[in-house]
């Protein structure tokens, strides 16, 4: 009799005690201290006297499967056969013996997977899916975050940075986004271009009126067909309105730009979360290297490198010594379009009982 096919789990993402190297397990909620032997190994004492050791490796996060294969070959072989992936698609590898250890690490970058990671370090770039599967980017996040790490995988390996360096990358401006330390974003700079042949017929017309934050939409008549207009006074270039009607496009080789922000974090047990602010727009969305980006990144982290505190966050070294400061250190250019004086922001605000964000 063949075996029944795995049902799907419709009560949400599944326990993941069961998934847990045993000696965590046994020692859940028990753990005396924890330290870091090396950059990319955390090593957990508990009150029982058991210890494990975890092993940090970064990946290109889109991976094929021949790489998860190699993934997991290196577990069974050089690990105890438990291994689990991070948010930003590090992969971890779980040993109760500490001889394991180096062998590890050995098997990770000889095939190609750096080690770090787990203290003050660059960590490895969280981003949206891209051209790959996303049906409404503006820019390829997974190539920006590829062109970036090709550059600063050693800040990953090497534990040299002031306090942990969390950076993000969004492809447009309303779906996928993060506070980050050091935050990538594209920036739409020109209402989208209408093709009015194809809305009628593949749009929903009020559900594209109701999409808009700004209320900048509206039906229209062209050529005798159904469609839809924007007052390019009130539109505010988010690209809202491209996922409902792909015939307004938003998307421009030249006027899609890379917006830069930084000093975003989420709390901790000792500080409240911060929002990250802009530092350099209007950067060239310049596929595949992005070499203005990556200018711009790597400048930051070398002025912060040099001079924050030890511990200070990117956010808290600015606090410390004032945005003109980081202007004038970095050298980057600070102009009017930098400051938000929150005119008119009850127009610019989302008040819509219909849509949320």
């Amino acid at each position: 009799m063949a075996e029944a096919p795995r049902m799907p789990i419709e009560s949400g993402c599944p326990d993941p005690i069961q998934y847990m190297h045993p000696t965590m397990r046994r020692n859940y909620g028990q753990w005396v201290y924890h330290d870091r032997p090396r950059s990319g190994v955390l090593h957990h004492t508990s009150k029982n006297n058991e210890e494990v050791w975890t092993v940090r490796c970064g990946t290109a996060r889109q991976m094929d499967v021949y790489t998860i294969r190699k993934l997991a070959d290196i577990a069974d072989e050089f690990a105890d056969g438990f291994v689990r992936f991070t948010m930003r698609s590090n992969v971890e590898y779980m040993v109760a013996d500490g001889a394991k250890v180096e062998p590890l690490i050995v098997a990770l970058i000889e095939a190609g997977f750096p080690v770090g990671g787990t203290g003050p370090s660059v960590a490895m770039i969280s981003h949206t899916q891209g051209w790959l599967h996303c049906d409404i980017p503006g820019t390829d996040a997974s190539g920006i975050v590829k062109s970036l790490m090709d550059e600063l995988h050693e800040e990953f390996t090497r534990e040299e940075m002031p306090n942990r360096v969390h950076m993000t990358t969004s492809c447009c401006q309303i779906n996928c986004g993060g506070q980050g330390d050091i935050a990538l974003n594209i920036q739409h700079t020109k209402p989208p271009k209408i093709n009015h042949d194809l809305v009628a017929n593949v749009c929903e017309r009020p559900t594209v009126v109701a999409r808009c934050p700004v209320a900048a939409i509206r039906p229209a008549m062209v050529n005798g067909k159904p469609t839809l207009e924007v007052d390019e006074k009130k539109c505010i270039c988010c690209g809202a309105c491209f996922p409902p009607c792909p015939p307004m496009q938003i998307n421009d080789p030249e006027h899609s730009k890379i917006a830069l922000w930084i000093g975003g974090k989420n709390s901790n047990a000792r500080s409240k979360p911060s929002f990250h602010k802009l530092v350099a727009s209007n950067l060239p969305n310049n596929p595949p290297r992005w070499p203005e980006v990556g200018a711009v990144v790597k400048n930051i982290l070398s002025v912060y490198k040099d001079d924050a505190r030890d511990w200070e966050r990117m956010g808290e070294w600015v606090d410390r010594i004032g945005w003109p400061a980081f202007f004038e250190k970095t050298g980057l250019p600070f102009t009017k379009f930098h400051i938000n004086d929150w005119k008119g922001a009850r127009h610019e605000l989302n008040s819509s009982a219909y849509i949320r964000f």
